[in-house]
């Protein structure tokens, strides 16, 4: 995938980015399953990473190699950490345009209409009880 220092600078300037600490993940090593052979077998291969504050956790076991899998791990959780961010931020967002709609006044031109169509039917209304 990438050099291993690449991937520490890339990972450090993500974390600060999103300013996270480091203290706030967790990691957990496991023996892996399905192919791999005996490697798979008798090297704790699976990688668990976990973000102890919002309980978001991945497991990542698609590689032969722990540090692959490491690597792996904490792309996918930073990713879905920014794309949870980045869902609450546009909710929140949605709805603060929502209650601004809501409490926006109506247009004169549209308050008219609905006059207008009151006093119509009104005027139905009115006819209903008369004879003719």
């Amino acid at each position: 995938m990438s050099l291993p220092a690449d991937f520490h600078t890339r990972k450090a300037a993500r974390l600060a980015r999103l300013g996270l600490e480091i203290a706030d993940f967790e990691e957990k090593f496991a023996r892996s399953s399905g192919p791999g052979g005996q490697h798979v077998n008798k090297v704790s291969t699976a990688v668990t990473l976990r973000h102890v504050p919002t309980a978001a956790a991945v497991t990542v076991q698609d590689s032969r190699s722990q540090s692959m899998n490491r690597q792996i791990a904490w792309e996918r959780l930073l990713d879905a950490i920014e794309t949870k961010r980045r869902d609450e931020k546009a909710a929140e967002r949605s709805a603060r345009e929502k209650k601004r709609r809501q409490n926006a006044k109506r247009p004169w031109g549209v308050k008219q209409r609905i006059l207008d169509g009151k006093k119509r039917r009104s005027a139905v209304k009115k006819l209903r009880g008369r004879p003719i």
